[in-house]
């Protein structure tokens, strides 16, 4: 009988450890970047909630200095949060709750603390939901709640959809882009804007139609006032877009544009002679902006919006003025004889390069986050930006919008361009540094000449 050989100690311990050591799971995946996100207040426009989720150590989201504040990302679809890690920059909740919810309205907590002490916490949770939010109770200084990353781990129960209804593919796709982050060298005389006007007036209005919201359900919105295009209605395409007319001075830009219409009372007020709209750079690197997709369509801003809302809003630029007054987030009571009320607002210049519209009419598009584009909208496109004027004036209150209270107020795009048109008065004024008229022409520096002829058409 062969004798048992004695096993060496250091052997026995290895295979001890082995045995009792746990299988190692693969690390769920980081769900939450560069989803959309929004937040219950944002201290400054360098600041914004998009900042949290770009997985940028440099960018961050801030609050107001108040009690409580939120962010919240949406991961597209529901997931099982198996951990989320959070990375304070010096303001930091000292008390504060992590939540799921699968609409957006009702939550539940998965982790809470009242002792936290800032910094990075990676935090073990169990929870589902599409929506995951941290929700502070009490900052641990005097300032607000500032997040370098929101990172949400997880497991899709169904991943994110990108396609099927709602949806509107591009074709081609637009693929292999990446932002650019590059400062555009100095010039004499210094560079300081990039854009060109559209000059559009009013071509129908008090029509209860909406053809991005609701496609071939006329009189199913409240009432809007349409510009540019001539026939918008609620069956509109692409193609009967480009078979229409237009009020805009360029007789290539056929695009649709439309915002609810504005009442005194139960009379509507429409803008009187041509509006502007602006088609300028949202990037740093104006160079890199690159003309619309035909048939891009998007809603900016949201009738649902609160005043908080409206106003952290990257697209109020100003919000509502007249006479000597501005910056405010709702119509004001009052306006001076005599004067208009106007309003600016700004949309998002960033598109993911797959999609023309998407379910929620937004999340193709995204706003730059410090100039430059997110990474999963990698495309700069035009910044479209409303300056609108109504002649309304006096005792303004009973003046509002179709939609409710002025903060209501958004717009909507369908683009219908004629491509070469809009390329040439892309490439000349906006990738050119110019602040050009409906012509492409820069009055302020008449040597560099116009994209479009006396005509404005292509010469």
């Amino acid at each position: 009988m062969t004798p048992h050989r004695a096993i060496p100690a250091a052997l026995l311990a290895a295979a001890l450890l082995f045995i009792a050591a746990p299988r190692a799971e693969a690390a769920d995946p980081l769900l939450s970047q560069n989803r959309p996100t929004v937040a219950s207040s944002t201290e400054n426009g360098g600041a914004p909630a998009a900042a949290a989720v770009d997985g940028n150590p440099a960018t961050r989201w801030g609050s107001a200095w108040s009690d409580p504040q939120w962010l919240r990302v949406d991961l597209g679809s529901t997931a099982t949060v198996t951990s989320v890690k959070i990375t304070w920059e010096a303001a930091y909740a000292k008390a504060f709750q992590l939540q799921t919810s699968a609409d957006g309205a009702a939550w539940t907590t998965i982790y809470s603390t009242t002792n936290a002490a800032g910094g990075t916490q990676t935090l073990p949770v169990s929870g589902q939901g599409r929506y995951v939010r941290v929700y502070g109770t009490q900052r641990g200084t005097g300032y607000g709640y500032s997040l370098y990353e929101f990172q949400v781990y997880g497991q899709y129960t169904t991943p994110p959809p990108t396609g099927g209804p709602g949806y509107v593919m591009a074709d081609p796709p637009v693929t292999g882009v990446i932002p650019s982050t590059a400062v555009p060298p100095n010039t004499n005389p210094p560079t300081t804007h990039h854009e060109f006007q559209a000059n559009c007036s009013v071509s129908r209005s008090n029509l209860n139609d909406d053809p991005i919201v609701f496609p071939n359900l006329p009189g199913a919105s409240h009432s809007h006032t349409f510009m540019g295009n001539t026939t918008t209605y609620a069956g509109t395409t692409l193609a009967t877009l480009k078979a229409g007319g237009t009020s805009c001075i360029t007789p290539g830009d056929k695009t649709g544009y439309w915002m609810p219409t504005l009442l005194n009372g139960d009379t509507a007020v429409q803008p009187i002679g041509r509006q502007v709209i602006y088609y300028k750079s949202g990037v740093i690197d104006y160079r890199s902006v690159r003309p619309f997709p035909a048939g891009l369509r998007y809603v900016v801003g949201s009738p649902q919006a609160t005043l908080e809302d409206f106003r952290n809003s990257p697209g109020a630029v100003e919000g509502f003025e007249c006479g000597d007054s501005s910056f405010n987030w709702d119509i004001p009571a009052t306006c001076p004889a005599g004067t208009q009320l106007n309003a600016r607002m700004q949309a998002p210049s960033c598109w993911d390069g797959l999609h023309l519209d998407t379910p929620d009419h937004k999340s193709h598009m995204a706003y730059p986050v410090l100039g430059v584009c997110p990474a999963d909208h990698p495309v700069a496109v035009p910044m479209i930006e409303f300056k609108m004027a109504w002649p309304v004036s006096g005792d303004m209150r009973n003046v509002r919008f179709s939609s409710g209270r002025g903060y209501s107020f958004h717009y909507d795009v369908f683009n219908a361009w004629d491509a070469p048109t809009l390329a040439a008065l892309t490439t000349h004024c906006i990738n050119g540094g110019l602040q050009c008229d409906p012509r492409g022409f820069d009055l302020y520096k008449p040597d560099r000449g116009a994209a479009l002829n006396e005509n404005y058409v292509l010469p």
